[in-house]
């Protein structure tokens, strides 16, 4: 699928839903979040049709998102029913890590390729506190876990406030040259007043190279992080929804006033 500027668009970011099981100051505003309703998140089968849809119109690569995409109860079953499909070449998701110790070898035979992780601080007392009560250690053991499962490459997304060279930033970049891990710093963001960057790392950011669309949680279909655009599968239809998300995927980024990030995925 090419867009108006002539990027080929291949890449389906999926929020299998907008809840989570941490708190992080930086996603959850500190007065709590507006949920959908259950009955409002798509089903199981409604994903996997939409990705047939979308696989059918181009789609080659799927990162499932959330909130945290392990809370789901069928992220096995859709794991497996999306890696069934012999066009995706590219099949990963993005984790808090939590529960990654339970899941991961279950993952990999379910058929996911990677695995990116968020970590930010090496430092129990801090994560804790940038996670409202988060456990690193669960963490450390999601990693093992999914190393020792196989998932290759692994990336830790290590968000900065200012630069990499941030004491939190510098010691998590340690741990990864020790431990055979590819870190992604990526500078904070805010939807509402239109700041982002280029993901040092990897390719997010990257408005004139940028490759993706993303499937909320409700159905909605965006063609940009930063913009208010959505075209909903269950209103117009799943195939309309991606061509006009594709006719009308802007040239950049501006600024999303009506989304949060932890129901977009990031």
């Amino acid at each position: 699928m090419l867009d108006p500027f002539n990027r080929k668009v291949n890449y389906l970011r999926i929020s299998v839903t907008d809840r989570c099981n941490l708190r992080c100051t930086y996603c959850v505003p500190e007065e709590g979040m507006k949920l959908l309703d259950k009955s409002e998140i798509l089903s199981l089968e409604q994903i996997f049709d939409i990705v047939k849809i979308g696989v059918a119109n181009g789609i080659t690569k799927v990162r499932l998102t959330g909130g945290e995409p392990l809370i789901r109860k069928d992220i096995l079953e859709l794991v497996s029913r999306i890696a069934s499909l012999k066009e995706i070449k590219d099949l990963g998701m993005t984790t808090n890590a939590i529960l990654l110790d339970k899941y991961a070898e279950d993952l990999v035979k379910a058929g996911l390729n990677r695995i990116n992780i968020s970590l930010d601080t090496m430092s129990p007392e801090k994560f804790k506190k940038l996670t409202r009560g988060g456990d690193i250690n669960q963490v450390f053991k999601g990693i093992k876990a999914a190393q020792k499962a196989g998932l290759q490459p692994i990336k830790i997304n290590c968000v900065v406030f200012k630069n990499k060279n941030e004491k939190d930033a510098r010691e998590v970049a340690n741990f990864c040259r020790k431990n055979n891990l590819f870190i992604r710093y990526i500078h904070q963001m805010d939807l509402k007043t239109g700041e982002f960057s280029v993901v040092e790392g990897g390719e997010g950011g990257d408005c004139k190279t940028c490759n993706r669309l993303r499937l909320l949680a409700n159905g909605d279909i965006k063609p940009c992080l930063f913009s208010d655009i959505a075209y909903n599968v269950n209103s117009i239809g799943t195939l309309n929804a991606f061509k006009e998300a594709m006719i009308n995927k802007p040239k950049s980024g501006t600024k999303n006033l009506s989304g949060k990030f932890y129901g977009i995925g990031g």
